[in-house]
């Protein structure tokens, strides 16, 4: 199934507009629905179904909180194709890359698809993840979230987003020079932070897994291999320049899972090189650096 409307502005990264200051606004997310019990999505087995690009960090803490909150034997998973084109993230039916899906529920070509089954009138962009409410026909949402916790998960992301999950991006997309220099100087600021938080700890917040770590792992395990070329965040890596991040980072992909699964560099680093056409023409994917990662 594919939609036959024109969407390519909603679905080309080509044509995504900068602001006036040459600066990259990130839109808000559209479907906000997150499955719990009591609310609008309760738990349910074989009612959802998770849509992931291996290559999208917000996709990757998806899959990363669905297996630390033991939903990987009830929400199935179908992988997209790293390579971004015209009309959005494709399925394997149109881009039979390797570890890439079809779509088993609805044969959709393209993840836009999915969004406009959900709403046949939607404007916005189409990202991953989607988590389909097979129910419904929405899109739904996870967490890694205590509620004890979430005033300091809160604190931190009002800086951490900004600065670095979306801070890369706001480098790397920036079409000025001076809005180039603003976002990279408050990535690097904000990485020091980070620094001095992590230095002797192995979360973020408290002495436990949370939320936070999930949305600043899947920043900075993309790092090395690719904000630092790819999004010119070169002030130092994350390996030879963090020693507290970088040990954190290890740790959570060499000793859980959940990180380590969920990771695939060959999809992460095509995504980026070769969908990117207005930073990187020639769509060559660079080898490095080796290894990916550094064993512990």
């Amino acid at each position: 199934m594919s939609t036959t409307k024109d969407a390519t502005s909603q679905s080309d990264i080509k044509k995504m507009k900068a602001e006036p200051d040459g600066s990259f606004k990130r839109a808000d997310a559209s479907f906000r629905n997150t499955i719990e019990k009591g609310g609008k999505l309760e738990p349910e087995k074989d009612r959802y179904h998770l849509y992931v690009s291996y290559a999208c960090p917000w996709a990757t803490r998806t899959l990363i909180v669905r297996k630390l909150k033991g939903l990987d034997s009830l929400i199935p998973v179908t992988v997209v194709s790293p390579r971004m084109g015209s009309n959005g993230w494709p399925f394997a039916q149109v881009d039979a890359f390797p570890a890439a899906d079809e779509d088993p529920l609805y044969h959709s070509e393209h993840v836009k698809d999915l969004y406009f089954k959900a709403d046949p009138n939607y404007g916005g962009r189409f990202t991953v993840p989607v988590l389909w409410d097979k129910k419904l026909h929405t899109i739904a949402a996870l967490n890694y979230y205590p509620e004890e916790l979430r005033a300091q998960i809160d604190e931190l992301n009002e800086w951490i987003y900004p600065n670095i999950n979306n801070g890369v991006y706001r480098s790397g997309f920036a079409t000025t020079q001076e809005a180039y220099e603003k976002a990279v100087v408050e990535v690097f600021d904000a990485l020091d932070k980070v620094e001095k938080i992590l230095n002797g700890k192995d979360y973020l917040v408290g002495d436990r897994l949370t939320e936070a770590d999930v949305r600043l792992w899947v920043t900075i395990i993309r790092f090395d291999p690719v904000y630092v070329g790819h999004f010119k965040c070169n002030f130092r890596t994350i390996r030879d320049g963090y020693p507290a991040i970088h040990r954190w980072m290890q740790k959570l992909y060499w000793n859980n899972s959940a990180f380590k699964d969920s990771t695939n560099f060959e999809h992460i680093k095509t995504h980026y090189y070769w969908s990117h056409e207005m930073i990187n023409p020639t769509r060559i994917v660079p080898k490095g650096p080796v290894p990916n990662i550094l064993p512990l």
